[in-house]
């Protein structure tokens, strides 16, 4: 038996505003998914997002409440440029998206930037500051150097 990641799930408390939200970051909902408990786009690789309202979750496990705080996920958006990141920051908290941390030359070489989604979900902005350098797994694992780390 071998199970494999399938699809990221989110709770939101609304769902036409986090549709919104997430068809702004190019996430290809399909036509009538704001008015519906569960909606689902599909992703590159196969990977699904999934949104489920909050009543959509209690009709299944009665009595969920959802966590108090925050700031325990982030979904991670790979930009092209570091002015991308930027533009797509500005273009989000212009449009009222809440803006958690504005675009920065992060000390691991990446343009990042932090903006919530409606329910404050973190989503991350980032972009390589230079020439990206990937080193195979084994490498990582064994503890070889990476350029500019």
């Amino acid at each position: 038996m071998t199970a494999r990641f399938d699809a990221i799930g989110l709770v939101v408390s609304d769902m036409a505003a986090s549709v919104t939200f997430y068809r702004r970051l190019g996430f290809a909902f399909s036509e009538g998914a704001e008015r519906q408990p569960h909606a689902e786009a599909d992703l590159p690789g196969g990977i699904r997002l999934m949104l489920d309202t909050e009543e959509s979750v209690r009709s299944f496990t009665p009595g969920w409440e959802p966590p108090a705080g925050g700031g325990r996920h982030s979904l991670a958006l790979l930009c092209d440029t570091p002015a991308e990141v930027d533009a797509f920051y500005e273009e989000l908290t212009g449009a009222g998206c809440h803006g958690e941390r504005k675009p920065w030359d992060a000390p691991w070489g990446q343009r990042y930037a932090v903006v919530n989604d409606p329910d404050g979900h973190g989503v991350d902005l980032f972009a390589p500051l230079g020439p990206v350098v990937t080193l195979p797994s084994s490498a990582r694992r064994a503890g070889l150097a990476v350029p500019g780390e």
